[in-house]
């Protein structure tokens, strides 16, 4: 696995718009408080073309100019890091234009950003071997007052390994047209839940039993699975490669989700199980999806997820701190991670080898 430097002091930070551009509020508003928070804080920053453009159907632009963006920023030796302006819908369709034997090839650069930035931070971890980080994308960082979460994501790019949750989280955003800098609205209290079924050989899952605690390592691999369910069956899904590259490691799939319902999600946990993702998974981490409370048909966030990969006998820990519900723990893609959950907090340490 290829590791970047990390983020110097006094750096430049690049910052792309492979998916959405922030080119309308509340977004374009707390990217320009972003870009002077960094600045203010000595570091240079880098804008590609993309940033501020609405062109595209989905996406900041056209899927090539996107592409071109992309690759020239991350080979650019100006930007010693590389931070996207937000998620999206449809940067599926930049992928083919993505010079991956590039991203193997040069420098290794941190790439940040979540949702839709799936299609790079994913891929990046199994087609090139490099590294990349699932979180914060950069209007996250214009909010005032800045939620300790933001912080922590920032001192993750400086080389701080280890990530936790947080108390409380936000159900409900105050971020507006109006008020595009609100910090989150924290006011949902942190209760994290950790399921362990007995590994069935027959069809179906043991008993499932719910923990206190939990400990497991391996290799960190995973992302937003609207995305990755999308990625699944082309010829850019090398998962299985991936997989047998790192055998002995064990793997670690960190999902979430962001417009599935509980039945698409349950689903879509069935697609990646038949497709064989997840042998040689060592334990799951699942955050808390953005249809939360939603039940249909008796099936809700909870069962959608433990009755598809119950069977396989690993831990489960579910509605943690990643994903389209704030804050959220930034994860590296392709890190060998240890896994500590006890005492309704987790930390994760993040090992680069």
């Amino acid at each position: 696995m290829r590791y970047p430097e990390f983020l110097p002091d006094n750096g430049t930070i690049g910052f792309i718009a492979p998916s959405f551009g922030c080119a309308i509020e509340p977004y374009k508003t707390c990217f320009d408080h972003a870009l002077d928070h960094f600045r203010e804080m000595g570091y240079r920053t880098k804008l590609g073309p993309n940033c501020y453009a609405s062109a595209g159907v989905g996406i900041s632009n056209t899927p090539e100019l996107c592409g071109k963006e992309l690759n020239e920023m991350y080979a650019d030796p100006e930007t010693d890091i590389l931070m996207t302006c937000g998620g999206g819908e449809l940067m599926c369709e930049v992928v083919p234009e993505i010079d991956w034997e590039l991203i193997r090839r040069v420098k290794p650069k941190w790439y940040m950003g979540y949702s839709d930035n799936t299609n790079f931070t994913f891929l990046s971890t199994i087609l090139a071997d490099t590294a990349a980080i699932y979180g914060y994308c950069a209007p996250s960082f214009g909010q005032e007052p800045k939620h300790a979460s933001i912080r922590d994501a920032f001192d993750l790019l400086k080389g701080k390994t280890t990530v936790h949750n947080y108390p409380k989280w936000e159900k409900e955003s105050l971020k507006s047209e109006e008020n595009p800098t609100a910090t989150y609205n924290v006011t949902e209290e942190y209760r994290q839940r950790i399921f362990l079924a007995e590994k069935s050989q027959n069809a179906g899952a043991g008993e499932l039993r719910e923990l206190d605690k939990a400990a497991f390592e391996g290799r960190l691999i995973g992302g937003c699975v609207d995305i990755l369910v999308t990625l699944l069956g082309t010829r850019f899904d090398k998962t299985a490669d991936f997989l047998e590259r790192y055998k002995e490691d064990g793997i670690i799939w960190f999902l979430e989700c962001c417009d599935l319902n509980p039945l698409s999600i349950r689903r879509a946990f069935f697609q990646m199980r038949e497709a064989g993702w997840f042998k040689y998974t060592k334990g799951f981490l699942i955050g808390r999806p953005l249809h939360f409370d939603e039940d249909i048909m008796g099936v809700d966030r909870l069962n959608a997820v433990t009755s598809m990969i119950g069977e396989l006998g690993v831990p489960m820990i579910m509605d943690l701190d990643i994903g389209h519900l704030p804050p959220q723990m930034p994860l590296i893609s392709g890190a060998y991670a240890k896994v500590d959950a006890k005492d309704n907090t987790i930390v994760i340490e993040h090992e680069f080898r």
